[in-house]
């Protein structure tokens, strides 16, 4: 099986339509995949397998006016058939060279407190790279 990790642009639709189960939260709407990539400082990188789509990674810079832009990285998802395989490392490290890229020099990202795959991964970028942080979020339906 070959795999290889592509970031999508804008107009890279269909190439979305091929998903493995559970890459995403909900069915991709090619509306709103076009609407996030034609967005600037929207970022996504996906992993595919045999021209499947496998894994994701969607990421915003966050501008500030006091400090340094952030990558916000606030998806990251794959197949459960598929995970334990790396991928979500090599997304992560995609999606970090972008943020580099475009002047980020700090990247955070979130999950469950129950999330214990996701921490391990998180975890295992180790310092200085990351280290967890105590918050609390609030959501709000608009």
């Amino acid at each position: 099986m070959k795999m290889e990790i592509v970031r999508l642009e804008a107009g890279d639709d269909a190439l979305v339509m091929r998903v493995a189960e559970d890459v995403f939260d909900e069915p991709v709407r090619p509306d709103r995949l076009a609407a996030y990539l034609n967005q600037p400082g929207h970022f996504m990188v996906v992993a595919l397998a045999d021209g499947v789509i496998v894994g994701q990674c969607a990421a915003v810079i966050h501008r500030h006016p006091d400090k340094v832009a952030e990558l916000y990285i606030d998806e990251v998802g794959v197949s459960p058939r598929f995970r334990r395989q790396g991928i979500a490392r090599g997304l992560l490290d995609a999606m970090f060279a972008i943020g580099r890229e475009n002047g980020c020099e700090d990247a955070w990202v979130g999950t469950e407190p129950d999330n214990l795959p996701a921490r391990a991964l998180y975890e295992s970028r180790g310092e200085p790279h990351g280290k967890a942080e105590s918050f609390v979020m609030y959501a709000y339906r608009l």
